[in-house]
């Protein structure tokens, strides 16, 4: 038994509400079960109650004994004070306010049926991946498109968080903005704080106005990535270090810690030395970037913004000094598509936000016209019968496994709630 079952079967009144009393015998009514709450506090506001004809107004708190107040020391908390109903499964020690009145206690136990404690049960069994893996396949449709929505919008929010901090840094210089999450996006999992770290090191002011020479972009990007630290007989790397040396004191760029970028384990495609030469060749093509692709509604149109190669060296290079066959190095479809998920879309959504514009049937029209991700958790959800038709739904599934599942969270979740019905 968990907390979170009291506060689900309190919420939603999964409970026989006639003739309750408390534990020392007074007839109970509950007028208005109050509002959940989240934050600290009594865990429902504003709620109204009827004991022995005498209505109280005020806030519940929920827990699994009654000495749990003790523990939880609510009784050293003036957010406590104006609780008048405790709600418990057991009730072990009477509990008081300052004043020495005592809170009434409801035992919930008697009056929540056996067949809904067997569901919940049921639910929160032995698991090989997540709680309710034997059970999604019976979830109507209707209810996973609806929760599906609301997951793709929350996971959408979380994102628009660190994009907001970021504006806010920047005085809402939204191409500096843009820049910033394109450099981290561009460096994955692996170098993406490092590559958000070198971007955010370098004034955007200065990406500006050295944009007409993607040379001058490769020396300051690869330059602060310590990339070009060494001594090399490379031709290409002395005239970039020249470079870089000649911007750090031009700009008096002041020394800044990056630990070293990694090559290990990634795909050659995914180098830092090609994300970062193709990040630039991105800027040197197109000046105001940011209001290109904030007024793209396509996923054919933000794909043909993004179509750039590296410069003519790293054509045949991956490392300097490394002679490799020519290759274009365009960005791939699926890199493409990573860009429009976690840059693009969440980019368009926060500016929109603070705007006061509505962008959201855009953000699920371009997102449900893309091919869904590939990882393992989809894969996971794939072999209990969910498949994810599209980068819309597969995000919605992404943020189910993280914020849901793996908090344990099944009784705030749609699909939780309905296993619950039975």
């Amino acid at each position: 038994m968990k907390e979170d079952f009291l506060q689900y079967v309190w919420k939603f009144k999964k409970f026989n509400f006639s003739d309750l009393v408390t534990t020392v015998g007074e007839t109970l009514v509950i007028l208005n079960s109050g509002e959940d709450h989240s934050g600290s506090g009594p865990d429902f506001f504003n709620a109204q109650i009827m004991i022995d004809d005498q209505i109280w107004a005020g806030n519940i708190e929920i827990h699994l004994k009654s000495s749990d107040w003790y523990v939880h020391a609510h009784e050293t908390d003036v957010a406590y004070e104006n609780v008048i109903l405790h709600v418990v499964w057991e009730h072990d020690t009477e509990v008081y306010r300052k004043d020495n009145s005592e809170i009434p206690v409801l035992e919930i136990k008697k009056y929540i049926a056996p067949n809904l404690l067997m569901r919940y049960k049921a639910l929160t069994a032995g698991k090989s991946w997540i709680y309710c893996e034997k059970q999604l396949e019976s979830i109507p449709q209707f209810t996973l498109m609806h929760w599906q929505e609301r997951l793709f919008f929350e996971r959408l929010e979380r994102k628009s968080v660190s994009i907001t901090a970021l504006a806010e840094h920047s005085g809402n210089d939204w191409e500096a903005v843009l820049f910033w999450i394109l450099a981290k996006n561009f460096g994955l999992n692996t170098n993406g704080d490092l590559f958000l770290k070198i971007a955010r090191s370098i004034p955007f002011t200065i990406i500006r106005k050295e944009a007409f020479e993607y040379e001058n972009l490769e020396a300051l990007l690869l330059g602060r990535a310590g990339l070009l630290a060494d001594e090399k007989e490379d031709q290409y790397y002395k005239s970039l270090q020249n470079r870089w040396m000649y911007l750090s004191v031009k700009y008096q760029l002041a020394h800044v810690h990056i630990d070293p970028v990694a090559f290990f384990r990634h795909r050659p495609d995914n180098f830092p030395t090609i994300r970062l030469s193709q990040l630039a060749q991105l800027y040197h093509r197109h000046h105001n970037l940011f209001s290109k692709l904030i007024c793209c509604d396509t996923v054919t149109q933000i794909k043909a913004i993004l179509e750039v190669a590296v410069s003519p060296y790293w054509k045949t290079h991956y490392q300097f000094d490394r002679l490799s066959p020519p290759k274009k190095k365009v960005f791939s479809d699926a890199f493409m598509e990573l860009i429009i998920i976690n840059t693009i879309v969440p980019l368009q959504f926060t500016y929109a936000l603070q705007n006061g514009r509505d962008c959201t049937e855009e953000s699920i029209c371009l997102l449900s016209a893309m091919a869904p991700e590939k990882n393992a958790v989809l894969d996971k959800f794939l072999e209990f019968k969910i498949k994810a038709q599209s980068a819309y739904e597969s995000q919605a599934l992404l943020q189910l496994k993280k914020e849901y599942c793996e908090r344990k969270r099944c009784l705030e979740c749609a699909i939780g709630i309905e296993l619950l019905k039975g």
